[in-house]
């Protein structure tokens, strides 16, 4: 597949496999370049390299390098107990750490028949939301940034961030690495003045949701660099299989949560809100959306928490076999698509399991986006993709 800039050379690489990036051979034309973007650059999370060619400061060629963060975490779920396993999870994609131990326990409870009481579905669904908005801060924010506008988006998204943060120490006492929700419901029962204090928030949330878009949506910089900037069209976003608001930004209104429902979200009312322009300003608006939508599917679930009586969650032991067999589940993250596959041969721990990540998913088209502009937009373009390396490498 090649996506290129209008006006782009002819002589543009098909592929990065004209163009040896170890080397720095290239085939086409001597005055061409090859640079290094990370790993150790803040914009590439310190842990992602891309290799450019260049033709002065354009980019003719890209080729993404992953690799420097794996930890081999698919494989170490081997060794670990069902249980013991939703701590790395945590560790993956660790800016929505109550997504990911969600769509892990779904799989084991898919693979073992386990069910999950009402209550606790509905406080699968409040956590999953109020993760979802508070990854979205860290993406608008650090996209803000990364675009050159000026630092104030990053401050007011981390304000609510650590808002809600403060409801996960709350309800579980840690802030990043949860292990909340685990297999047969959520891990403990939510004190009663986390209601009065979540209320306040989902209240506050949507004034906040403005203040960022009076920051960034009409913003003239922001628009200058962002508008027709790394177009990803619908059906190459198709193709490459991305998922989440990179996938929705490009006009396909796919979202799990209505598609392929799961859990209790056929009983809340929101809407799967799409963008068409498929390029980086509408990433952006795509994420703004969903904030106001979690903010109205957060504020149903926290109804149906309150009202619904009964526990929270079916307690399995710390050693609970499941039977042979193999387990499946996948959610909407915030994304996109997060998938787990858990194998059991009847032991304590997992005779395989594997990981669809969205992030590992979403950065196949990347390449392809870049070329044909500058230097200066790849950081917007990569930007706009909202990867987080924890679930890249795995």
């Amino acid at each position: 597949m090649t996506i290129e800039r209008p006006g782009a050379s002819p002589n543009s690489l098909a592929s990065a496999s004209e163009a040896n990036f170890e080397t720095g051979a290239v085939r086409v034309g001597a005055d061409r370049i090859i640079i290094n973007l990370g790993p150790q650059h803040p914009s590439t999370h310190g842990v992602f390299r891309l290799v450019l060619e260049l033709e002065g400061e354009t980019i003719m060629g890209a080729q993404s390098v992953m690799g420097y963060l794996h930890r081999g975490t698919e494989k170490i779920c081997e060794e670990g107990t069902y249980l013991q396993n939703v701590t790395l999870t945590d560790r993956l994609d660790y800016l929505a750490g109550m997504s990911n131990n969600m769509a892990y326990s779904m799989a084991v409870e898919a693979a073992g028949g386990i069910t999950v009481p009402e209550r606790g579905e509905y406080i699968r669904v409040l956590f999953a939301e109020l993760q979802r908005y508070a990854s979205h801060c860290v993406a608008v924010g650090t996209f803000g940034s990364d675009v050159g506008t000026y630092f104030t988006p990053l401050l007011f998204t981390f304000r609510e961030r650590e808002a809600i943060l403060d409801l996960f120490e709350l309800a579980c006492g840690a802030r990043m690495t949860f292990t909340f929700i685990r297999p047969g419901g959520a891990a403990l029962e939510l004190p009663e003045e986390f209601f009065p204090a979540c209320e306040r928030l989902l209240d506050d949330l949507p004034r906040k949701v403005d203040e960022y878009e009076e920051l960034l949506t009409k913003n003239e910089i922001f628009l200058a660099r962002t508008k027709g900037v790394g177009v990803l069209p619908a059906k190459d976003a198709i193709g490459w299989g991305v998922s989440g608001p990179v996938l929705r930004a490009s006009g396909v209104p796919y979202d799990l949560r209505r598609d392929v429902p799961y859990s209790a979200y056929p009983e809340f009312d929101f809407n799967v809100v799409t963008q068409t322009q498929g390029d980086a300003y509408a990433r952006y608006l795509a994420r703004i959306a969903e904030m106001r939508e979690s903010i109205k599917i957060a504020r149903q679930a926290l109804k149906k928490v309150r009202e619904t009586r009964g526990p929270s969650s079916n307690k399995l032991g710390w050693s609970y076999r499941l039977p042979p067999g193999e387990g499946f589940s996948r959610i909407e993250a915030p994304r996109g698509e997060l998938g787990f596959y858990v194998v059991s041969d009847g032991g304590i721990a997992p005779y395989r399991s594997k990981c669809r990540a969205p992030s590992f998913i979403n950065i196949g088209p990347l390449a392809g986006m870049l070329k044909g502009w500058k230097v200066a937009d790849v950081i917007v373009i990569l930007g706009s993709i909202d990867i987080v390396l924890g679930e890249v490498d795995r």
